[in-house]
């Protein structure tokens, strides 16, 4: 049992620690409030995971809540909508990897800015592909594809 007293410290500090890479550039409300600055009311309307935007009594639009996974570990990452069901704003939330951390770049998350459901969204077409971060970019673009899809004729 002399083994036990030797390892149980190592265990307890690998099982705490946290990786080094994962950082949290921001949460859900503030996601809401950088897509939609002018809202004065949030309403959940699917349990943590889709917000519609309200602002003097209107609809601003919704937030969606997703995750894809990058090349091994999950990507949380938010999207927002205008009420006619297009792109207004895409934020990366958390990211876990180590590398491919530039799907974060302002001026990639800008591509998506005012697609819609019937806009191609493929890699290299419409959305170009990032080197280092392919399987990354590749997957949340398809995220924000298949949020396009379900919600944009739900929504409205």
């Amino acid at each position: 049992m002399t083994w036990v007293r030797y390892t149980l410290p190592a265990a307890a500090i690998v099982s705490a620690a946290s990786p080094a890479y994962a950082v949290q550039y921001m949460s859900i409300e503030e996601a809401q409030k950088q897509a939609f600055p002018s809202a004065t009311h949030f309403t959940e309307v699917q349990a943590g995971r889709v917000w519609k935007a309200e602002a003097g009594g209107k609809v601003a639009g919704f937030l969606i809540f997703d995750r894809v996974i990058g090349k091994h570990l999950f990507i949380d990452y938010a999207v927002a909508l205008t009420p006619g069901g297009a792109v207004h704003r895409v934020e990366i939330l958390q990211y876990r990897e180590s590398y491919g951390g530039e799907v974060r770049s302002p001026s990639w998350l800008a591509q998506f800015v005012g697609k819609t459901s019937g806009s191609a969204l493929k890699i290299n077409g419409d959305i170009r592909n990032i080197s280092g971060a392919t399987l990354s970019s590749t997957h949340v673009t398809e995220g924000v594809k298949r949020i396009l899809t379900a919600y944009a004729n739900r929504l409205r």
